[in-house]
């Protein structure tokens, strides 16, 4: 069993929070949701802080409270979609753990997040089609920060089994 922490990166409705629940529970490890972490501290959701404060304020807040995880040990955080593209994060997480790039193709994520978008910030004023548009280009633009992870999932099948094995040879 792996003694590193494990971040688990990748675009929104990737999986992050699904399979970190499931490693931890695995590895015997505490699971943490950046996203929850911030609405908790925040005392608003995600999309309030959001439409409140916009896009800067929470990614300050983002890197802020990711970084309390520094003295911690023994988890699995599931982080944001876009968190390792901001204030150099993915440097961040790649020094104190072990990053999971959980990589999922645009329409896969599209049919997803469709029909809870109206909670996603980013994504809540996009039809079905420009959906799918609006997430191959994030994942263009975040395909670098995703990229630095120490392990690649990539789509389209997903087995536990597999996943802790490629964890625990990095």
């Amino acid at each position: 069993m792996t003694d590193k922490n494990i971040f688990l990166v990748g675009m929104t409705g990737s999986g992050k929070t699904f399979w970190g629940k499931k490693i931890a529970t695995a590895l015997r490890k505490d699971f943490f949701d950046l996203d929850h972490e911030i609405e908790n501290h925040e005392q608003k959701t995600i999309l309030q802080i959001f439409l409140d404060n916009g896009e800067e304020y929470f990614r300050q807040k983002e890197a802020a409270i990711l970084r309390t995880f520094e003295k911690k040990q023994g988890f699995v955080l599931a982080t944001g979609g876009g968190t390792p593209c901001f204030f150099d994060n993915v440097t961040w997480l790649n020094k104190n753990g072990l990053t999971v790039w959980i990589d999922e193709p645009a329409p896969v994520l599209a049919e997803r997040l469709f029909y809870e978008k109206e909670n996603r910030p980013l994504i809540r004023n996009f039809n079905s089609d420009e959906l799918v548009d609006f997430l191959q280009g994030k994942i263009k633009e975040r395909y670098l920060c995703f990229s630095k992870a120490n392990v690649h999932l990539e789509s389209p099948q997903h087995l536990l089994e597999d996943i802790l094995k490629k964890i625990e040879h990095v």
